[in-house]
């Protein structure tokens, strides 16, 4: 089972994955499978990064990950997988976020862009373009600890992907955010 750990830069993606992979769950890191395997297709130079070959890189997953176990797959544009069985995206304040990036070291720009599409919900469309709602779990990181956040998707996976109601899609709202950044 292929499960997609998704969400703005800066919600805690890669530091859940790795407190799962030392849970003892699989995780695939997107980002350095497209890298390491020859699946990137370009750059693109207004925002500075690599383009993914989604394609090519859903086949190489598909051929070589092909247990019935919890995989992970940590990456900003893995909820556009289609081959992946559900979907948790990760989300943030956008004014916590704003801080979180400033603190790792983005420069305005791209901690802009990264706040605008976090209040509007842009990974959270995506997913929802390609996968069925009830496939898909959002989980506030806001003011929550990385154990707690790890909790909640060990909560969700435990109860086999069903609908818990505090992970449903839809109840993180950030659009009235977007006044304060205008």
């Amino acid at each position: 089972m292929l499960v997609a750990i998704s969400g703005t830069p800066g919600t805690g993606k890669t530091t859940v994955s790795n407190l799962l992979r030392n849970k003892g769950y699989s995780i695939i890191d997107l980002n350095k499978l497209a890298v390491d395997k020859g699946l990137i297709t370009g750059i693109d130079k207004k925002r500075n990064s690599k383009i993914m070959d989604l394609e090519g890189v859903e086949k190489y997953i598909s051929d070589c990950y092909k247990n019935n176990d919890i995989i992970f797959i940590d990456g900003h544009a893995s909820h556009l997988l289609n081959i992946v069985d559900y979907i948790i995206i990760l989300r943030c304040h956008p004014k916590i976020l704003k801080n979180r990036l400033k603190k790792e070291g983005w420069v305005s720009d791209k901690i802009k862009e990264n706040v605008d599409a976090e209040i509007l919900d842009v990974i959270l469309c995506e997913a929802f373009e390609i996968h069925p709602e009830n496939k898909i779990f959002e989980i506030d990181t806001t003011n929550a600890s990385f154990k707690s956040v790890l909790s909640s998707i060990i909560e969700i996976a435990s109860n086999n992907f069903d609908l818990i109601t505090k992970y449903k899609i839809g109840q993180i709202d950030w659009s009235e955010e977007i006044l304060d950044n205008f």
